[in-house]
């Protein structure tokens, strides 16, 4: 018996496909090879682009940071490390928030951080 590939199993499979490509622009959504194509190739970066998101977002965060901190003489690492000298425990999305939309609550805090890490300079000396 001869192989069939155009019968209702086939348009089944194509018409999957074909809705997986909704919204694409040209032969990506018109023609079967590139449906497949470009389907996998979105699905393969969606993929990867959702961890890289995680990534990305913690380096804005750190950025935003550390330009709300030098106005006010400290630099992220400093300040990153006298957060947990005096067992202060925020996300990173959390202080970049606080520096942008609450200036004046994020400069205590940064008075604080200061007043112990002057601390911890004077008796270490």
């Amino acid at each position: 018996m001869p192989r069939v590939k155009s019968g209702p199993a086939g348009h089944a499979r194509i018409k999957k496909w074909r809705s997986y490509s909704r919204g694409y622009w040209g032969g990506k959504h018109r023609l079967t090879r590139s449906i497949r194509n470009a389907v996998q190739k979105a699905w393969d970066t969606s993929y990867r682009d959702r961890r890289r998101k995680k990534r990305q977002m913690r380096a804005l965060w750190n950025i935003r940071i550390n330009a709300a901190l030098r106005p006010l003489g400290l630099n992220y690492s400093r300040f990153i490390y006298g957060l947990r000298q005096d067992r202060i425990e925020l996300s990173r999305k959390v202080l970049a928030q606080l520096a942008v939309e609450n200036p004046e609550d994020f400069g205590a805090l940064v008075g604080k951080v200061k007043e112990g890490l002057d601390a911890g300079k004077a008796s270490s000396s």
